[in-house]
């Protein structure tokens, strides 16, 4: 198998986990607001996988584990979304965005993969971008477990390897 395909399966395995553990999160969610934009995210980042799957045809599934187990820590440590939206728009998000940026340089990517990586890449900003409207209009968390919470998601990435990226060859 190609580093280059390997490459495209690894950045599959990214937005399969994303979709999946927004959607098993979403019924759990309280808050109207995060409810919705997490269930708007799940259905984009199924798009965005079907695309990956276009692309390389017969693909595992393959969830990548830290980011599953931070997304589905978020929804434990606040059932109203807030947390669940943070960690996608400052922890997963911008290392997924890292990933797809580094994935342009590996060799062997043909143009069609190249095109698949752009519209991921615009997706996850504009994703990231609306994460922040819906976050505005609703009430600051000032809570310092919360923010205890926050942190330990950080941590569980970094000490998982994930400290900028999710990698391209893992």
């Amino acid at each position: 198998m190609s580093s280059a395909r390997n490459t495209m399966q690894h950045l599959f395995s990214c937005f399969d986990s994303m979709y999946a553990a927004l959607g098993e999160s979403a019924p759990m969610l309280h808050n109207d607001a995060f409810l919705i934009r997490t269930y708007e995210m799940a259905r984009v980042c199924g798009e965005v996988t079907l695309t990956f799957r276009d692309y390389l045809g017969d693909v595992a599934d393959e969830r990548i584990l830290a980011l599953d187990e931070v997304l589905l820590e978020a929804v434990e440590g606040d059932e109203s979304g807030a947390m669940l939206l943070f960690a996608l728009a400052t922890l997963i998000g911008p290392r997924v965005l890292v990933s797809l940026r580094d994935a342009r340089e590996v060799a062997g990517l043909d143009d069609s993969a190249m095109e698949v990586l752009s519209a991921a890449s615009q997706v996850l900003v504009r994703e990231i971008l609306l994460i922040g409207e819906v976050a505005k209009a609703q009430a600051p968390t000032e809570d310092g477990r919360w923010q205890e919470i926050a942190r330990g998601l950080r941590v569980t990435l970094e000490e998982a390897g994930n400290v900028e990226s999710f990698g391209i060859s893992r």
